[in-house]
C-alpha cells in the first residue's frame, strides 16, 4: 500500500548501499533498506540484499560489512528492484543525501522499465537549515545530536534508513514547536530543503499560527 498523501509524516524513507559513487559510470546497488512512515509512525520496513552482477571490492566490504560471498547467494537487482517497486508505490521518498539515493533508484527502476512516481525530498538538506548549530549534517552526527534511537549499525541500508526516519519525524515536530505549526507538508520540506540558511526562520513565520 502506497503511502500518497502529502503531509511529510506519511513517506518512505529509503537508503542504498552500492558498488560506487555514481550509477551512470556502471555502479551498482547492493542493498536497500526502506521504511514505511505513515501518519507518524514507522509502520512497515523493507531490506535486500542485491547481487549486482560485478565483484564488490574491498573498500565497499569494509565500509559496509556487505561482502562478495554474501551477495553471491542474494537475489539479481532486477528481482529485488521489482519488489522494491511494489513497496514504495506512488508514496513521496525521503532520503539523508537525496541526491545520490534518488539517482541509484531511478537508474535500477529504469533498468527493469518502471520510473520513480513520488517526489523525492533530502533529510540532510533540511537539516542543515534547521540544525544550524550541530557540528556537521553527516547522519551519525545528527544521531548522537538530537540523542535518536539506533543499535549503533551504520552504512547498512535498513539501519540508516530507520535512523533518518526518526531523524525525519524529529525535525517536523521540532518546525511544528518552534513555528507553531499544526502540520507539515511535504512539499513545505521541500521548499525548506531550498531556502537560504540565513532565510529561513523568516520563510517558516510565514506558515506560523496567529
Amino acid at each position: 500500500m502506497s503511502v500518497s498523501n502529502n503531509n511529510a509524516n506519511s513517506v518512505i524513507v529509503l537508503d542504498f548501499e552500492t558498488t560506487g559513487l555514481s550509477p551512470y559510470q556502471g555502479d551498482r546497488a547492493i542493498e536497500i533498506g526502506a521504511v514505511k512512515i505513515e501518519n507518524g509512525l514507522i509502520t512497515d520496513s523493507f531490506q535486500e540484499l542485491m547481487n549486482p552482477g560485478i565483484r564488490v571490492d574491498s573498500f565497499i566490504e569494509d565500509y559496509t560489512g556487505i561482502t562478495n560471498s554474501m551477495l553471491k547467494t542474494a537475489a539479481p537487482c532486477a528481482a529485488a528492484m521489482d519488489r522494491f517497486y511494489d513497496f514504495i508505490g506512488s508514496s513521496n521518498l525521503v532520503a539523508h543525501n537525496a541526491s545520490f539515493d534518488s539517482k541509484f533508484l531511478e537508474v535500477e527502476l529504469k533498468k527493469i522499465g518502471h520510473s520513480v512516481k513520488g517526489a523525492f525530498a533530502c533529510s540532510m538538506l533540511i537539516a542543515r537549515r534547521i540544525y544550524q548549530n550541530a557540528p556537521n549534517h553527516k547522519l551519525g552526527t545528527l544521531v548522537g545530536y538530537k540523542n535518536l534511537p539506533n543499535d549503533g549499525t551504520f552504512h547498512r541500508a535498513l539501519a540508516d534508513s530507520q535512523m533518518t526516519a526518526h531523524l525525519w519525524l524529529e525535525i517536523i515536530n521540532d518546525i511544528k514547536t518552534s513555528h507553531s505549526l499544526k502540520s507539515v507538508s511535504f512539499e513545505l520540506m521541500q521548499k525548506i530543503s531550498r531556502t537560504p540558511k540565513q532565510s529561513v526562520s523568516k520563510f517558516l513565520s510565514r506558515y506560523s499560527a496567529p
